[in-house]
């Protein structure tokens, strides 16, 4: 059996996390399903080429989840967490930072 991933999160999807207060706690269980299946997200494309968005509903509103595999250490790295509306958007100057 191979071993789960690490999903890791960095400082600014940390405060996503926090903002969704009573969410956070499933928003998080949805995320860590990742440490099972890395690949559960979608590929992006475009100016996200190489990031993957999990999809996720939490009382009826959809969320997301923008995410690098780094495969050689086995890890997930979240980078932003929010709602799916302008979420391409805000992901798009996140990513710059990776250099994506």
């Amino acid at each position: 059996m191979e071993t789960a991933y690490d999903v890791l999160f960095t400082a600014n999807a940390e405060k996503d996390l926090l903002s969704l207060k009573k969410l956070k706690e499933s928003a998080l269980d949805k995320i860590m399903d990742l440490k099972q299946n890395p690949l559960k997200g979608h590929m992006l494309k475009g100016s996200l080429n190489g990031v993957r968005a999990l999809k996720f509903s939490i009382k009826g509103v959809a969320y997301r989840a923008a995410y690098i595999v780094i495969e050689e250490d086995r890890v997930c790295l979240v980078f932003m967490i929010g709602p799916h509306e302008g979420f391409y958007e805000k992901a798009q100057g996140r990513a710059k930072i990776f250099g994506i």
